[in-house]
């Protein structure tokens, strides 16, 4: 993907990315809600796939995977949350959101994660192979989601057979949610 003559480089956040990072999301969200959750995942949480997106030296998009689960009537599987996915306004539209969450799915597969949940545009995130949680029989721990806006990639269907229940992202959501309003 081109910008002018460079490329965009995504790869794994460094502690020097740590403050253009919250930039980026509350740019992107106009509003510092997912930075503190950022923040808050980042300092709580081991297992976080956090990905920058770099145009040269300055970070542009950033996409962060934290642990998370669905609880089902006989077993319970951890996999992934996609959450926030954020990119600077004026980069945005220009494919940068789909180089992370690809470079993010490709990375989960290759270590075995079962599932990744989204709560997101519908739009959007079809594109990668999300569909409505619904379809399997899967619910957000929050109220009052629109079904079409939470969505679910399977990556592996052996691990996901029978399963269906309440999947739940980390508390810090929670939190940061309360805290920013």
């Amino acid at each position: 993907m081109c910008s002018g003559e460079d490329m965009i480089i995504i790869r794994e956040e460094g502690p020097e990315d740590e403050e253009a990072v919250r930039a980026v999301n509350e740019k992107a969200f106009g509003q510092p809600a997912e930075a503190i959750i950022v923040d808050k995942l980042r300092k709580n949480c081991p297992g976080l796939l956090s990905l920058v997106a770099l145009d040269g030296d300055e970070v542009v998009g950033h996409i962060l995977f934290s642990p998370a689960k669905i609880e089902g009537s006989t077993k319970t599987i951890e996999g992934m949350g996609l959450a926030p996915m954020a990119v600077l306004p004026e980069r945005q539209r220009q494919g940068i959101g789909t180089l992370l969450v690809d470079r993010g799915i490709e990375m989960l597969r290759s270590r075995s994660c079962p599932f990744i949940i989204v709560l997101g545009h519908p739009e959007y995130y079809p594109r990668f192979g999300f569909e409505r949680a619904s379809l399997w029989g899967i619910r957000s721990q929050w109220e009052g989601v629109p079904d079409e806006a939470f969505m679910i990639l399977v990556l592996q269907r052996a691990a996901m057979k029978g399963l269906s229940g309440v999947a739940r992202y980390r508390d810090e959501f929670d939190e940061a949610m309360q805290e920013a309003s």
